[in-house]
């Protein structure tokens, strides 16, 4: 799950929280970036179980909030910056989308840009994974890049390819961007109500929330 783009992300740890802002190609990528963790730790409560945290942004959002957070980040640079970022106010664990473990039962899962790392077949497994996991009202709210439809997805990648944005247009072509129909049906068929909150050009919070 996802481990084809480990290189990446230990290669990305030292200079990821540089290139939110400093990026030209990734600007609009991160484009309302502390607004959209802010989004994502607002929707959250009781114990988190946070996937790819990276080098820590969201996962000190949710600390400060009083919650009980664990962390499952697959790349071990992100997170040993993760853990120097965090001073001990949450755990941080080796672990991926599929395959993680908490010492308590989690209220919600919660990511940002990481679930595209997985395909859709896995998505759809990882997603019935937390319904059997979740309480009722429990609840899943991952922020991250997805499309209204396989038109618009093909219409991003041509206009970051005309931009000269060849790193971005890699990424498009490359990685596991969904259309938010497709992980709707996911959410609906594993127990959940959906909504979707769109954040920039690229970016959506999808929340779902068990019945």
């Amino acid at each position: 799950m996802g481990k084809e783009f480990m290189e990446i992300f230990e290669k990305w740890a030292d200079t990821y929280d540089e290139s939110l802002t400093k990026d030209i190609e990734y600007k609009e990528v991160f484009r309302n970036y502390e607004q959209i963790l802010d989004e994502v730790a607002n929707r959250a409560h009781g114990t988190v179980v946070e996937f790819g945290p990276g080098t820590g942004n969201l996962t000190l959002k949710l600390a400060d909030k009083g919650l009980f957070v664990t962390g499952i980040e697959p790349s071990k640079a992100m997170r040993k910056l993760a853990e120097e970022k965090l001073k001990e106010k949450a755990v941080v664990k080796d672990g991926d989308f599929l395959n993680f473990s908490t010492e308590s039962a989690p209220d919600v899962f919660v990511s940002t840009y990481a679930f595209h790392h997985l395909t859709d077949e896995e998505k759809a497994e990882a997603i019935t994974l937390y319904s059997n996991l979740l309480p009722s009202s429990g609840k899943i709210v991952f922020a991250d890049t997805m499309f209204r439809s396989e038109e618009d997805y093909e219409k991003a990648k041509d206009a970051a390819a005309k931009s000269g944005f060849h790193n971005l247009a890699e990424d498009l072509a490359r990685e596991y961007y969904s259309t938010i129909p497709v992980l709707q049906r996911m959410l609906e068929e594993a127990g959940f109500t959906a909504a979707f909150t769109r954040l920039n050009e690229f970016v959506w919070i999808m929340e779902g929330t068990k019945v």
